[in-house]
């Protein structure tokens, strides 16, 4: 059973020229990554330093799976772009949100309230 489930996996990446576990080993090795520049972010929020750096690099870490999928990818249906997109807006908004109330919480544990 494992085996054919290997195989159907591996199918996949073959029908569309990407390797999963390529795409498997960037999407979960971004995550401390990615969990890294959100800690940087809120700190440099926090003492007023600017948050385009950490920004930026937090974002590509979010995305890395998926750029590798657009660069190496080919016949991608249009479905799989409609809901990677629907993905990555919903994970951004969340992110942004979380984000949000943890330099919050940080500012107002500095400052007291």
């Amino acid at each position: 059973m494992l085996e054919s489930f290997n195989q159907w996996f591996l199918s996949l990446g073959a029908e569309y020229g990407v390797n999963p576990y390529i795409f498997g080993g960037i999407y979960i090795g971004a995550i401390p990554f990615f969990l890294l520049c959100i800690g940087w972010l809120v700190r440099n929020a926090k003492v007023g330093k600017s948050t385009v750096l950490p920004t930026m690099c937090a974002g590509f870490f979010f995305v890395s799976a998926y750029l590798y999928l657009a660069v190496v990818g080919n016949n991608i249906p249009v479905w799989v772009w409609i809901f990677l997109a629907a993905l990555i807006i919903y994970g951004a908004y969340s992110s942004i949100r979380d984000t949000r109330k943890k330099i919050a919480a940080a500012k107002a544990e500095e400052g007291g309230f």
